[in-house]
């Protein structure tokens, strides 16, 4: 009786294995070898999409929030000081560090595209537009880490963290 289990039992776990590796492995080399021969092709394709760069689709609404995107995460406080984005705040500021896979990355922080953005953020308290002046280095997407000011206007400091939503 344990004979016939561990028969079947080998070839079902071997099975999916190797049906997920031929699959995973012959995808991606489809998709690059045409990809690689017609870069016009991609080049066509990004033009149609008129997106911003990648960089940036994947990040923060670049108009201030217009875009209807909304995102969420958790909202946290800091000491501002000098930021990412080259300018010195305080904690009187309404100012937020981005996380950093929304800030992105870049040869010169201060050119990020989401420096000088407005962000309207909801927590249980209430709500409060930020601007983006900093990056973020250990948030996740959706994260913000808020000046005092800012984080009083959203949640209460006893919680240090609390959820948010924003755009």
């Amino acid at each position: 009786e344990s004979t016939p289990a561990e028969e079947s039992t080998p070839a079902e776990e071997s099975t999916p294995a190797e049906e997920s590796t031929p699959a995973e492995e012959s995808t991606p080399a489809e998709e690059s070898t045409p990809a690689e021969e017609s870069t016009p092709a991609e080049e066509t394709q990004t033009a149609q999409s008129s997106s911003p760069p990648q960089e940036t689709s994947d990040q923060v609404p670049t108009s201030g929030g217009s875009t209807g995107e909304t995102f969420s995460g958790d909202g946290t406080y800091y000491t501002p000081g000098l930021g990412s984005c080259g300018l010195t705040n305080t904690d009187s500021d309404l100012i937020a560090a981005i996380n950093a896979p929304q800030y992105g990355t870049y040869a010169n922080p201060n050119s990020a595209e989401v420096c000088g953005k407005c962000a309207l953020v909801k927590g249980s308290k209430g709500e409060v537009k930020v601007t983006i002046t900093d990056r973020c280095p250990v948030c996740n997407h959706g994260d913000m880490d808020l000046s005092p000011s800012a984080f009083e206007k959203i949640g209460e400091f006893s919680d240090g963290r609390v959820p948010i939503t924003w755009s």
